[in-house]
């Protein structure tokens, strides 16, 4: 979801406590089948147990998680970035590109050699140089299926230079 935090409780549940989260969500991209309508996201309270700090009134979040017993958790292995930090593809990429590699499966590449073993995949290599999320691949490019059938990494047009569509090797 991306949504604005707007307050926060803490649960005493556990031996370390759950922190709640409430939030004004500001748009849904997955899960609709599980819950309709966030309103809280719940993580660790500990950071050490992989609770995730989110700022209050602040920010806008893209928040990714889990739902159990109706409730959307998040932690650090989760991705949530807030909205202003993404790059304009990865904005693209969550509000419509993402969507065209549904079909797709990400496969990561931690060393060399690696390979694709299906058409449905793309290798993911940001592990290589960047040990994950912040990493150019991940920041500018989408795993899309193409009309072929097979899938592949999309970068789409930029502002500076409109011609160069299409990129099949980040």
């Amino acid at each position: 979801i991306r949504a604005k935090v707007v307050g926060k409780k803490l649960l005493r549940d556990g031996p370390f406590g759950t922190m709640r989260y409430t939030v004004k969500q500001m748009k849904m991209y997955k899960g609709f089948e599980k819950v309709q309508h966030v309103q809280h996201i719940y993580t660790d309270a500990s950071e050490s147990l992989c609770g995730v700090k989110f700022e209050i009134n602040k920010y806008q979040y893209l928040i990714t998680g889990r739902v159990y017993d109706d409730k959307v958790y998040t932690g650090l292995c989760n991705f949530n970035e807030r909205w202003e930090r993404l790059s304009l593809a990865q904005k693209k990429g969550f509000n419509h590109r993402y969507q065209l590699g549904c079909n797709c499966r990400i496969k990561p590449c931690h060393y060399l050699p690696c390979f694709v073993t299906s058409k449905n995949e793309c290798l993911w290599t940001d592990m290589l140089s960047h040990f994950g999320y912040p990493g150019y691949q991940s920041r500018h490019y989408a795993c899309i299926q193409q009309k072929e059938g097979y899938c592949s990494w999309y970068r789409g047009m930029t502002t500076r230079d409109k011609t160069v569509i299409n990129a099949t090797d980040p």
